[in-house]
């Protein structure tokens, strides 16, 4: 698959990094930025292009005339859609994606058609993550939440901890612990090692597991694995950006929010747009500030500013004084082990949770949607199973039939409005969604030709 990433900068960079390292993708990466450029060629096997990516002849160079896909993700709303338009226009390009920042455009989808702006998909990272930590903060055990099947379906990743019942046993005592309750335990991580789900596997205290339920099931799974904290009800956000301001106005009818911005005016404008949150001046990492605000009684202090080290710093602090709960955005990769190893409880990466999105349009097959796990290392999938038993090679098959590559989990299957944890003995259907872990996110090809389908289908 041939594909032009216009922008080298954090999402760019990111999605570069994660295609290249499939080996039947040739990216080619545009930029102004020169030295960005030379970054990534040191770092990767791609092509770059020095220039302005919606200018004809700079997408001629890197290739519009074959390539299977644009992806238009720097700074400017304006510059991607304008190159997508090219790409169309001139090079025919079959599928555009754009990043799209500012909300005004993203509120009329009538604009974003082959006929007038031809955007195929939009990617709003601030949308993303913004919905992202909403979903952790109605978890508050969890260190990462994804949803599948319109959110019927929960793939929670949690740490085990000590007073759990689980501590200690083997997987397959979930059924007596959990009795009417179906859940499925699609991989486990100790000391950073995966470490094969099966039922006999026992879980120690420490191990990260990721387990699929239903939302309605998701806390009684939760309370086996670890004693679950207290619901959050106090929340202090640090940033009055596009994510701050766009999550308070989320959280702010179920949770008592604050909301602390450095610049005035702009904590002016959240004050008289948000109806409830309380919106404050002045800087996160002042520790009196904070102390005045009781951030000693906060459930949850999030950092969102656009700069990593401040977050850092603010997210410390505050947890240092007091706040049950630390998160803090970080852009650059290199900070996320660091944070993690220290007091801060969870390190945000906008990039990794917009690279699930932009592969879910780029995966073969009916893919309905992709999310990308522990730094890009693992990859949770739900595809659409297609065909029948003479053309697919899961469809009328058991899962214990199936030829999955090492460390890939089923863990579940979505068929019509029913939800089915799967088991060894369960059959795949035409047009059931199959929800995967991979835990090599490597193996991924093996899992679409798995999933593709025999020309006697069609």
């Amino acid at each position: 698959m041939k594909v032009i990433v216009l922008g080298a900068g954090q999402v760019g960079s990111s999605v570069a990094t994660a295609l290249a390292t499939e080996t039947d993708n040739s990216v080619t990466v545009v930029d102004t930025d020169a030295e960005a450029l030379n970054w990534l060629q040191e770092r990767l096997d791609i092509r770059t292009v020095t220039g302005l990516g919606s200018q004809p002849s700079v997408l001629q160079e890197a290739g519009a005339a074959d390539a299977d896909i644009l992806i238009a993700v720097t700074q400017s709303d304006e510059t991607n859609m304008l190159a997508c338009q090219i790409a169309w226009t001139l090079f025919h390009t079959p599928t555009k994606i754009a990043r799209i920042r500012v909300t005004d455009y993203q509120d009329h989808p009538a604009l974003f058609d082959n006929a007038a702006i031809p955007v195929d998909f939009i990617i709003s990272p601030e949308r993303l993550i913004k919905d992202y930590i909403a979903r952790l903060i109605e978890y508050p055990d969890a260190l990462q939440v994804r949803e599948f099947g319109d959110g019927k379906l929960l793939l929670i990743g949690m740490e085990v901890d000590r007073g759990g019942p689980m501590v200690g046993e083997p997987i397959h005592r979930l059924r007596e612990l959990l009795p009417g309750i179906e859940t499925r335990v699609a991989a486990i991580y100790r000391h950073e090692t995966s470490v094969p789900p099966e039922g006999d596997t026992r879980l120690l205290a420490g191990d990260e597991v990721f387990f699929l339920a239903r939302k309605s099931d998701i806390r009684r799974v939760m309370s086996v694995m670890r004693p679950l904290d207290k619901p959050y009800k106090r929340i202090m956000i640090a940033g009055g950006g596009n994510i701050g301001g766009a999550l308070a106005g989320k959280l702010e009818g179920d949770y008592q929010v604050k909301l602390i911005s450095h610049n005035l005016r702009r904590a002016r404008e959240l004050s008289a747009s948000l109806d409830r949150s309380i919106v404050l001046s002045g800087n996160a990492s002042d520790t009196e500030l904070l102390e005045e605000e009781n951030i000693e009684d906060m459930d949850v202090f999030l950092a969102l500013t656009n700069d990593d080290e401040d977050n850092i710093l603010a997210a410390m602090l505050a947890k240092r004084l007091g706040a049950r709960r630390a998160m803090c955005i970080v852009n650059r990769t290199e900070y996320v082990d660091l944070i993690e190893m220290g007091s801060i409880d969870i390190a945000l990466s906008p990039h990794q949770i917009t690279i699930g999105e932009v592969l879910t349009h780029l995966r073969r097959g009916d893919v309905v949607s992709v999310h990308s796990l522990r730094r890009g290392a693992a990859e949770a999938i739900e595809v659409i199973a297609r065909g029948d038993e003479t053309t697919s090679r899961v469809v009328g098959r058991r899962i214990d039939a199936l030829d999955l590559p090492r460390g890939t989990t089923i863990g579940a299957i979505l068929r019509d409005d029913e939800l089915l944890i799967a088991h060894h003995d369960t059959v795949i259907h035409s047009d059931d969604h199959v929800v995967l872990f991979l835990t090599d996110k490597r193996r991924i090809g093996e899992i679409e030709q798995l999933f593709s389908v025999g020309f006697g289908f069609f």
